[in-house]
């Protein structure tokens, strides 16, 4: 149904309450890159609207520190635009902070604990390679 796949890779190593945190920020990220994924406002039987969701699924994988780099640098290198988050930012409180920590590292050094990329299923398979399904 989709020509693109949206995937979300977190470090395996992290706390519950730290994946399901950098997973929502990364997924804002996708949003923000692609607006259109956003269908219709929902409406439950009693006439409740709820806030619109994506129309697109996105897979959540797990992947260590260095498969994220290599996943990281794959992105980097095919160009396509992801959405990052390293360990740092969990000890900032805004996002002029999360910005400003994240400034100080390179793809090389950076501790990320989860990156999020959008484009055609068959070149997200292969810049994901070795990531898994998160249990």
């Amino acid at each position: 149904m989709f020509d693109t796949k949206i995937v979300l890779v977190v470090r395996d190593d992290l706390a519950t309450w730290q994946k399901l945190n950098v997973t929502a920020f990364l997924t804002s990220g996708i949003v923000a890159q692609t607006p259109t994924i956003i269908g219709e406002a929902y409406r439950d039987a009693a006439g409740h609207v709820y806030n619109p969701m994506s129309i697109q699924p996105m897979v959540v994988l797990v992947a260590d520190q260095e498969t994220l780099r290599t996943i990281h640098k794959r992105s980097l290198e095919r160009g396509v635009t992801t959405s990052a988050y390293v360990e740092e930012m969990f000890s900032t409180g805004h996002d002029g902070a999360n910005r400003e920590v994240f400034a100080k590292f390179s793809p090389e050094d950076a501790k990320l604990v989860g990156l999020a990329l959008r484009a055609e299923k068959k070149v997200v398979d292969k810049i994901t390679k070795g990531a898994k399904m998160h249990p």
